[in-house]
């Protein structure tokens, strides 16, 4: 008995240890002055985050169309590509609003939220480095198209922006799986038009964009994503005007199979960011 005794005490403080060692998933919420009310956020800090006083990057990771802010910690394995990482993950609530600034409802200021707001609290209550070089942005298909909308239209924030499977021409093109794209925007026809659509239409922004003050562009997309098209599309215009990029294309389709390895792989090229010559 006294044998099984210390073994299960073993198993106990091996099994509490290797917790211990994992990254602390927190869900948080704040108030919005863009929007008007409380929105949510998880978070993930780094192991070592309790045990000092050090300041860390951040990553924030935006969800995609019908998601939410649990999505990336519930549905990949990001928590555990983290271990030993010295980094901070944001992941935020945004709706299906397509990070955007409506036209058609003056409240769901969404863009204005992420940046002016969601970034400030962030930088209030946790420990980060509050500089471009340290502040990365990545999302999966909606989240894509916002996180490279808002590369090209804040590029002294982000010094890099990623998007895996991005839905990127949803300002140009009215799908039957994006009317609420449509209805931010402003439009009651069968396309979307307006200035709130030139001003979110990342095709026409890249082309007006200061190609040496872009953050550093990362792409993946799926060979069975129905969105494949799309997103070569969106490369195909980098190369002409000296956009610093790169994409990569991996069997897979628009699902969590093809997301969770993604981050895993960004998460992994992040390490050696900082020798591009973006950071020089």
């Amino acid at each position: 008995m006294a044998r099984i005794a210390k073994h299960l005490l073993l198993l106990l403080l091996f099994v509490s240890a290797s917790i211990a060692q994992q990254p602390q998933l927190k869900d948080a919420e704040f108030m919005s002055h863009s929007l008007g009310h409380t929105m949510h956020y998880r978070i993930l800090l780094p192991v070592s985050y309790e045990k000092g006083t050090q300041k860390y990057p951040v990553l924030y990771l935006l969800h995609g169309l019908y998601g939410n802010y649990k999505n990336w910690a519930d549905k990949t394995s990001i928590a555990k590509y983290l271990a030993g990482a010295d980094l901070i993950i944001v992941m935020p609530d945004a709706n299906d609003s397509w990070y955007t600034n409506w036209a058609t409802d003056p409240q769901q200021k969404y863009e204005d939220y992420i940046i002016k707001d969601l970034l400030a609290e962030i930088e209030v209550h946790y420990r980060t480095i509050n500089a471009r070089d340290s502040r990365w942005i990545a999302g999966l298909s909606m989240g894509g198209y916002g996180a490279l909308k808002f590369g090209l239209k804040y590029p002294q924030l982000f010094s890099v922006s990623a998007s895996f499977s991005g839905a990127l021409d949803a300002p140009t093109q009215l799908r039957t799986e994006f009317p609420a794209f449509c209805q931010a925007v402003g439009s009651r026809v069968r396309r979307c038009h307006g200035a709130t659509r030139s001003d979110n239409d990342i095709y026409q922004l890249v082309t007006s964009a200061d190609a040496a003050a872009l953050p550093y562009f990362y792409l993946t997309c799926g060979t069975a994503d129905h969105l494949l098209a799309v997103d070569r599309e969106f490369v195909a215009g980098l190369p002409q005007r000296k956009i610093r990029y790169e994409y990569h294309e991996f069997p897979g389709a628009h699902d969590w199979v093809f997301w969770d390895w993604s981050i895993a792989q960004f998460l992994r090229r992040m390490e050696t960011f900082r020798d591009l010559p973006i950071f020089k």
